[in-house]
């Protein structure tokens, strides 16, 4: 308990200057916003370019070992939070220790019902600094210290979220219904053989946190994506307090698309129809840049267009792995947002 009576740790947060770089010689102040494995990729490849870096995460989780913990403790989901802490940790014996410490998963005897079967050690660690702390920030912040991670990260809301979705599919006699789907992890693979039609958090009122809205105000970008369009990317801009600080930023913006668009949650929509279904949940949210894989996006000249719907440029780059895994290479994604600070893609 003597560990956690000092002072809490502090990451600094850079002074912007809204040229649209940092100011001077520092290192950009970013905010990168999302969820899963998508932020995580962004934020492997943002911690090669500014120590100034904030990751906002969304806090609908309610699957695997993060559900069982918002089910039986009321904290929030934990999981997509880690997987931000691990992204931080830099390439010494120590970050790469500690990632591993927090991804570490544990797995019951084959004939054993173990009560921490499946759960990340990461979790647990989380959720116990917020018993100790009775604060999601001061706990992160502690996490964040432990790990020596390159950045901070926070819940997008202090309190737990969740995802509601109408879902049009078509029932045996080949007519179309709606259907309302509850809960990030049923509405992910929903998409699957129906269309996801409209979601929405709840509560829907919910307030954001406070850290993040003074995160967003003092950046010089913030980057939203990729992720998960339904459950990852887009709750950032359903909930209204977060919507508008973004919307009111003068820091410039970079959207990054996925590089798979007909996936479980989004089947049958192109990439187009992703920045589409942005603009409807955010109207007044504009971007400077869309950074695309030019072997994600069919139809170049509609993207293009939908692009331009949101007051942004397309720049393409080759930024996932080599091979055929739809994954991002933080090298190649750190060279595109290197060159696009520099505006080097203009």
């Amino acid at each position: 308990m003597a560990l956690l009576t000092g002072p809490l740790p502090r990451i600094p947060v850079a002074q912007p200057d809204r040229s649209g770089g940092s100011r001077g010689p520092n290192p950009p102040s970013v905010v990168a916003l999302g969820g899963g494995h998508g932020l995580s990729a962004s934020l492997a490849a943002l911690r090669l370019l500014t120590t100034e870096l904030t990751a906002i995460v969304t806090v609908a989780d309610d699957g695997g070992s993060s559900g069982r913990l918002r089910r039986e403790l009321g904290v929030l989901p934990p999981g997509d939070l880690r997987m931000a802490l691990a992204s931080l940790c830099d390439d010494t014996e120590w970050g790469q220790t500690w990632r591993d410490v927090m991804q570490h998963r544990f797995k019951s005897l084959d004939d054993v019902e173990g009560s921490l079967d499946n759960h990340a050690l990461g979790n647990l660690l989380i959720v116990a600094l917020w018993e100790l702390l009775g604060d999601p920030v001061a706990g992160l912040q502690w996490a964040g210290a432990l790990l020596g991670a390159r950045g901070q990260v926070l819940p997008m809301a202090t309190v737990p979220l969740t995802i509601e979705g109408d879902v049009l599919t078509e029932d045996p006699e080949g007519r179309l219904r709606s259907v309302t789907i509850s809960g990030q992890s049923k509405l992910a693979a929903a998409g699957r053989n129906a269309r996801v039609n409209d979601v929405r958090l709840i509560p829907g009122d919910a307030p954001a946190c406070a850290e993040a809205l003074n995160a967003i105000e003092l950046a010089d970008w913030i980057i939203l994506g990729p992720g998960s369009w339904y459950t990852s990317v887009l709750p950032h801009l359903m909930l209204p307090q977060l919507r508008d600080a973004l919307c009111a930023s003068p820091a410039r913006r970079i959207l990054t698309m996925n590089l798979a668009t007909d996936t479980k949650e989004t089947s049958g929509m192109t990439a187009a129809d992703h920045l589409a279904a942005l603009h409807r949940y955010a109207p007044g949210m504009k971007f400077d840049a869309v950074l695309a894989d030019p072997f994600a996006v069919g139809d170049r000249a509609e993207f293009e267009s939908a692009a331009g719907r949101l007051g942004a440029s397309v720049v393409f780059g080759r930024v996932g792995t080599p091979g055929r895994r739809a994954v991002h290479d933080p090298l190649r994604l750190a060279t595109a947002y290197h060159d696009i600070f520099a505006g080097e893609h203009e």
